[in-house]
């Protein structure tokens, strides 16, 4: 049985918080690339360094806590940061697929509750698909901000 450490980085926390300095980074350097200029004062890219201020934030908390004394090495989940990272890859690859903002966000949403344990994989899709057609149309038709489009997202 591992039993905690007085001293010491919790190696599994520090992994995670340096993902999420990665992320953020590279999230920050993508928001810094748009050229959408906004006539009413903020831009689109605000989002983007709002969401990379606050993974930041996250990494930092994550790093706090790796180097605080009383983490036992087996506290980390790795399967559910699998299906995290799943997620993350099939929102990204289906945007640059082209496959469109709807059915991305749908695995998103489907693979993170299957990172916390739930197992209703339809159920899933179904509220997934649900919330994300919601967002989109909030976005593309509301506040007139454009999501990547694929052949689902056209139908609207």
């Amino acid at each position: 049985m591992d039993h905690p450490s007085p001293r010491g980085l919790h190696r599994p926390t520090a992994i995670i918080g340096i993902g999420l300095f990665a992320i953020a980074a590279l999230t920050w350097f993508d928001a810094r690339s748009m050229t959408i200029a906004s006539n009413y004062g903020v831009g689109a890219d605000a989002a983007s360094y709002f969401v990379a201020t606050f993974l930041a934030i996250l990494g930092a908390g994550h790093m706090a806590a790796a180097l605080r004394p009383g983490l036992q090495a087996d506290e980390a989940d790795w399967g559910a940061v699998a299906w995290i990272l799943l997620a993350l890859v099939g929102l990204s690859g289906s945007i640059w697929l082209g496959v469109g903002f709807i059915p991305g966000s749908t695995l998103l949403f489907t693979f993170t509750a299957r990172a916390f344990g739930r197992r209703a994989l339809l159920a899933d899709l179904v509220i997934g698909l649900v919330i994300a057609t919601l967002i989109f149309l909030m976005f593309n038709k509301l506040l007139k901000l454009a999501l990547p489009m694929g052949p689902l997202e056209r139908l609207f």
